[in-house]
C-alpha cells in the first residue's frame, strides 16, 4: 500500500475562477464499483505545459478550494509534449485511498500554483443493479420530453459555441500566462540579482563606513599634526628672528672686529716704527757701552800705572826735614786722581749694568709683544702667513734686521687701560724694584730708592753703590790724610 509523504500545492481559488477546459478527463463512468482500483484518462490541451508538481484529486461535488480534496495522485511527465501520445496520459488510484459512501465526486487536475486545469463528470462509488426498470410514459410526456430535449440541445450547442470562446480566450490566457510566468522568471532572476546587488552594496557601504572611519582619524591626526606643525613653525619664526638678530649682531661684531683689526694694524704699524727706534736707540747704546767699556780698559790701565808709580816712589817722613811735604801732597794728588778714575770707573760700571738691564728689558718686551700678538691673531681666526702685511716705507730697514715683530703689540688698548705702559716703567739699577711714574710721583721716588742704595761721601758731593763699600771707605780715607 502506497503511503502520501508529501500534501499537494493548494489555494484557496474559487470554482468560478477556474480554466476547465485545458486538461480533458475521457472515459469517465457514472459509477465505479467500491473495492477496486480505478484508473483515470486525461488529455491535455496544446496549450497547456505540465509542471513536476502537478496533480489529479478526487473531490466531492460542490467543493469551493483545492483544499477540500480527498485524495490524490501526482502525474506523471510526458517525455515528448509534442507527440500525440504524449497527449494522452493516465493515474491510477488505489481502492484503500478511495471514498466509500455513494455522494458524488469528479476528478479535478490541479498545477503546481494550486490552479484547477480540468475537471470531470460527476460520478459515485455503488454497486451495479441487477433489475431493469420498464419505464413508462404518455404522448404528453415525451412531447414534453422532446421539447425539453430540443431546448437542450439548443443549450448545448449554446454551450459548445462558449466553450469554443472560452477555449480561445483560454488560448489567450495561457499565452499570456506564460508571457507572464517568462516575466516571473526574469522577475525573480532579478531579484535574486537585486539581493546580490545589495549585498555587495552593504558590503561596500560596510567598506565605505569603514574607511571613512579612518579617514576621519586620519584627518584627526593631520589636524593635531598640523596644530604641532603650527606651532612649531611660530617656534621656528621666532628662533629665526632671534638669530637674524644675532646673526646681525654677528655682521657688526665682524664689523666692530674688522674695525678693531685695522686700528690694531695702525696699532701695530706704529709699534714696529717704535720698535725700529728702539733698535736704533739700542745700538747707539751697545756703542756707547762698548766706548765705555773702552774708556774703562784705558781708565784701568793708566789706574794701575799710577798704583805702580806712587808704589815706586820712597816714601820719606816729613818731621825728618822740611821737604817732606811736596812728597805728601803730590802722593796725596795722585790718591785723588786714582780715586776718581775709580769713581768714574764705577759710573762707568753703574751706567753698563743700567743700559744692560735696559737692553734685556727691551728684548723682553718685544718677546712679550710677539706673544701677545700671536694669542690675538690667534683669537681672530687669522694666520700670521695669510695676512697681506706690508711693513711701511720708514721702516723697511728695522724690518730686515728684526723681522720677529712684524704686527706690533695687538693689546696695547688693552695695556694702557689694565696695566701701566711699558715706557713709564723703570727699574732701578741695583735692586729688582720696579718704579711707574704714578709711583715717582708719591714720596717713595727712584731718586730715593737709589739714594737709599748708595754710599755718599761726607766731605764732598760724591756717591758710591751700595756694594762698592771698600771703594767708598778708601775715598772716604783719602779725606782724612
Amino acid at each position: 500500500m502506497e503511503e502520501i509523504i508529501e500534501d499537494p500545492p493548494t489555494s484557496a481559488v474559487l470554482l468560478d475562477h477556474c480554466h476547465f477546459a485545458q486538461v480533458i478527463f475521457n472515459s469517465v463512468e457514472k459509477f465505479y464499483v467500491p473495492g477496486g482500483d480505478i484508473t483515470c484518462y486525461y488529455t491535455l490541451t496544446k496549450h497547456f505545459i505540465p509542471r513536476r508538481k502537478d496533480w489529479i484529486g478526487i473531490f466531492r461535488v460542490g467543493w469551493k478550494t483545492t483544499r477540500e480534496y480527498y485524495t490524490f495522485m501526482w502525474v506523471t511527465l510526458p517525455t515528448d509534449l509534442n507527440s500525440e501520445s504524449a497527449k494522452q496520459q493516465e493515474v491510477q488510484f488505489k481502492a484503500y485511498y478511495l471514498p466509500k459512501d455513494d455522494e458524488y465526486y469528479q476528478f479535478c487536475y490541479v498545477d503546481q500554483d494550486g490552479v484547477v486545469r480540468g475537471a470531470s463528470v460527476p460520478f459515485q462509488f455503488r454497486p451495479e443493479s441487477e433489475d431493469d426498470i420498464l419505464v413508462v410514459t404518455t404522448q404528453g410526456e415525451v412531447e414534453e420530453i422532446d421539447q425539453r430535449n430540443k431546448e437542450l440541445c439548443k443549450e448545448n450547442q449554446e454551450l459548445k459555441d462558449s466553450c469554443v470562446s472560452l477555449q480561445k480566450q483560454n488560448s489567450d490566457m495561457q499565452a499570456e500566462l506564460q508571457k507572464m510566468q517568462g516575466l516571473q522568471e526574469e522577475l525573480e532572476t532579478l531579484k535574486s540579482i537585486n539581493k546580490k546587488l545589495e549585498q555587495k552594496v552593504k558590503e561596500q557601504e560596510d567598506c565605505w563606513e569603514l574607511e571613512l572611519l579612518q579617514l576621519k582619524e586620519q584627518n584627526q591626526k593631520m589636524s593635531s599634526e598640523n596644530e604641532k606643525m603650527g606651532i612649531r613653525i611660530d617656534q621656528l619664526q621666532a628662533q629665526l628672528l632671534i638669530q637674524e638678530k644675532e646673526m646681525e649682531k654677528l655682521i657688526q661684531g665682524d664689523q666692530d672686529k674688522t674695525k678693531q683689526l685695522e686700528h690694531l694694524k695702525k696699532e701695530n704699524d706704529q709699534l714696529f716704527l717704535s720698535l725700529t727706534d728702539q733698535k736704533k736707540h739700542q745700538k747707539k747704546l751697545e756703542q756707547t757701552v762698548k766706548e765705555m767699556k773702552q774708556k774703562e780698559t784705558a781708565t784701568t790701565r793708566k789706574q794701575q800705572e799710577l798704583t805702580a808709580r806712587s808704589e815706586a816712589e820712597p816714601a820719606e817722613p816729613a818731621a825728618a826735614n822740611g821737604d817732606g811735604a811736596p812728597g805728601a801732597c803730590s802722593q796725596h794728588c795722585h790718591r785723588d786722581q786714582n780715586f776718581d778714575l775709580s769713581k768714574r770707573l764705577s759710573e762707568n760700571e753703574f751706567i753698563f749694568k743700567t743700559l744692560q738691564r735696559e737692553k734685556e728689558k727691551i728684548e723682553g718686551e718685544n718677546d712679550l709683544l710677539k706673544r701677545e700678538n700671536s694669542r690675538l691673531l690667534s683669537y681672530m681666526g687669522l694666520d700670521v702667513d695669510s695676512l697681506p702685511y706690508q711693513a711701511p716705507a720708514s721702516a723697511q730697514g728695522g724690518a730686515r734686521q728684526n723681522p720677529g715683530l712684524v704686527y706690533g703689540n695687538p693689546y696695547c688698548g688693552i695695556q694702557e687701560s689694565s696695566s701701566p705702559n711699558l715706557a713709564s716703567i723703570t727699574k732701578c739699577p741695583t735692586c729688582s724694584v720696579h718704579f711707574t711714574d704714578d709711583m715717582n710721583k708719591e714720596d717713595h721716588t727712584l731718586e730715593q730708592h737709589v739714594q737709599a742704595l748708595c754710599l755718599d761721601c761726607p766731605i764732598c758731593d760724591k756717591s758710591f753703590p751700595i756694594d762698592q763699600r771698600q771703594i767708598f771707605e778708601d775715598h772716604v780715607l783719602c779725606h782724612s790724610l
